[in-house]
């Protein structure tokens, strides 16, 4: 891969208990390339979200990143940023969105404040070249630049979903973590807010580690899938072959336990 936008080398994570170490993220590497949808799947407490905070260097302790781990995004070595770094690194090159985005807004705060407030502190912007920018940002997500002046309890959970990723994308960042992005929405509300990611990275030209549970979802957008089991990525191919032909037998294992549209109902006698 030429000059991947995220590459992930030897990656050891441990949360540090009193008397024995939890070790939650085990010598994972792989690669993400410019525009690419990268899916990362697994079951709850496999290690997946672990792995999107890394990136962002957003652990606090008792988590550890282990030496020897390695961190590259557009060949910067993200364990080596001292907190200034990190403070202009964060949103302008990698910008993530968290579980349950939809309830990380300011309830007290109105739509227009909160894309100020990023675009402030990162591009020391006026208030009224902010709120031009967030109106393009929000139309870019297709909601009406008149729901600036909305507080988040008046959208609805698919609106404030958009939101959020409107305001991820407001410094143009390489890479975008979506973290179980579409968590507590319907499915028709889901197809939408995914089909229109898809768009806006095809256009803007980010790309994408996109992080569920949920490998039906996950196969229909991504390009490369990496499945996680315990702390480990035990399998990466493209999409294609996760779905048709997975060689490990927990991915395997996966696809058996997603409910099937078609055949016996389960506890229906089979006849004869």
């Amino acid at each position: 891969m030429t000059d991947p936008v995220l590459s992930i080398r030897n990656l050891n994570i441990d949360y540090i208990g009193a008397e024995t170490d939890f070790h939650a993220v085990r010598n994972v590497s792989f690669e993400i390339a410019q525009g690419e949808l990268f899916g990362l799947a697994g079951e709850s407490g496999c290690g997946k979200s672990t792995i999107a905070f890394a990136v962002s260097r957003l652990h606090r302790p008792p988590a550890l990143i282990r030496k020897g781990s390695q961190i590259l995004v557009g060949g910067r070595d993200v364990l080596a940023l001292d907190e200034d770094e990190l403070r202009r690194f964060r949103w302008s090159e990698v910008a993530m969105v968290f579980q349950s985005a939809m309830n990380s807004l300011n309830p007290v705060l109105t739509i227009e404040t909160q894309f100020y407030d990023v675009l402030r502190t990162h591009r020391g912007m006026s208030r009224a070249a902010a709120r031009e920018r967030a109106a393009e940002l929000l139309e870019l997500v297709d909601i009406s630049p008149d729901r600036l002046f909305s507080y988040p309890h008046q959208c609805s959970g698919g609106m404030r979903q958009r939101i959020v990723i409107a305001i991820c994308l407001a410094l143009d960042p390489r890479l975008l973590i979506m973290d179980e992005p579409t968590t507590a929405l319907d499915v028709v509300v889901q197809r939408e807010i995914l089909q229109r990611i898809d768009v806006l990275r095809r256009r803007l030209g980010f790309s994408v580690l996109f992080i569920t549970h949920d490998l039906s979802l996950m196969v229909q957008v991504s390009d490369r899938i990496g499945i996680m089991l315990e702390g480990e990525l035990v399998e990466v191919d493209d999409a294609r072959t996760i779905y048709r032909s997975p060689r490990h037998d927990y991915t395997r294992r996966l696809w058996a336990s997603m409910p099937k549209l078609h055949g016996a109902r389960i506890g229906q006698e089979q006849r004869p």
